[in-house]
């Protein structure tokens, strides 16, 4: 019953009124990009786990009030997720603290009749439904059922966001490109470059290996110290030239030159994820979008409606509907 009560009385966001989120420390970037990502990024820090006991273990005691370790782990799951790892984390402490003042001023509230009046009574029926709101949205969207040609009908509708391929690539440097020389290397030209590009490309085809080339000849160091191996990538993860040539190539293919910024690539396809291969990720993009049509739908059979003397007449066309955001965000996790 506590912990329903304290879900009502105190937001999320009033949590961590006073509790900053931890963030790590400033990681630098490589000196040397990889030659075809065109962003970098940081792989952002593990999940801070907290302490492994019993979930119903009284871990905070306020007066009579008691939370357990399965409650504080609840009520840290209502956060925004920017505020979850410090709760968990090196913030734990100072979370419990405020969470502490905020069930003492309750009970003060209480004792003073502050929760009989009535714009408390309106904030109390706000926030229930709200709570309620966002868990039925994520149920909606979670409890969707799809047929198998929609779920293929949606991948084949939004190819780019899901294909994926794996690929290798020996680069040549030259000149001007943001890549540094190797020690002891020449600086090439572009047409040397290209010379060179060439004719790796036309040892790869006459059998040579594709992996010791490119440990030996790549300037490319991060890849090329694995064969030249890229990994999985979706598109807009490379430079456009890289990409357009790696997306069109049938495993097992090697291509010709391909100019970039960073000089010449020889590029093999290695794999392409299949539409099996990548269907959890397509039906976990459809979920939301199922929720928000159930939505709709449901706006539609309620009939819903707005005084036009108070708030105006309603727009010529009206854009799709979307949940509000004091609504979904506030118990969707």
């Amino acid at each position: 019953m506590f912990f329903r009560s304290m879900l009502l009385v105190c937001p999320a966001a009033c949590l961590l009124a006073q509790t900053p989120p931890v963030h790590p420390a400033p990681v630098q970037a490589t000196p040397v990009p990889k030659p075809t990502v065109t962003v970098s990024t940081v792989p952002p820090p593990p999940p801070a786990v907290l302490p492994n006991v019993p979930p119903d273990k009284v871990i905070i005691t306020v007066g009579d009030q008691k939370i357990t370790a399965a409650q504080f782990e609840q009520i840290i799951a209502t956060l925004p997720a920017q505020y979850q790892n410090a709760a968990r984390g090196n913030g734990r402490r100072q979370f419990a603290e405020n969470l502490s003042k905020i069930l003492l001023l309750s009970e003060e509230g209480k004792r003073r009749k502050l929760d009989e009046a009535p714009s408390y009574q309106t904030q109390i029926h706000f926030q229930n439904a709200n709570i309620l709101a966002g868990i039925t949205y994520d149920a909606l969207g979670k409890d969707a059922k799809f047929t198998d040609a929609e779920v293929r009908k949606y991948y084949d509708d939004h190819l780019k966001e899901f294909e994926q391929i794996r690929a290798r690539h020996i680069l040549i440097r030259m000149k001007g490109s943001p890549l540094p020389v190797k020690p002891g290397e020449k600086d090439l030209t572009e047409e040397e470059a290209l010379a060179k590009a060439q004719e790796i490309e036309k040892k790869l085809k006459g059998g040579a290996s594709f992996e010791d080339l490119a440990r030996s000849e790549s300037d490319d160091s991060g890849s090329g110290a694995n064969g030249g191996d890229l990994g999985f990538f979706h598109h807009n993860q490379m430079v456009p030239q890289f990409e357009e040539a790696a997306f069109k190539l049938k495993v097992g293919e090697i291509s010709e030159p391909v100019k970039t910024q960073f000089g010449y690539h020889i590029i093999r396809l290695e794999a392409v994820k299949s539409f099996e291969d990548v269907r959890p990720d397509v039906e976990k993009k459809m979920r939301p979008e199922m929720a928000q049509k159930a939505l709709s739908d449901m706006e539609k059979k309620a009939g819903v409606t707005f005084d036009p003397d108070f708030f105006g007449p309603a727009p010529a066309a009206a854009p799709a509907a979307t949940v509000p955001p004091a609504v979904k965000p506030a118990a969707s996790k």
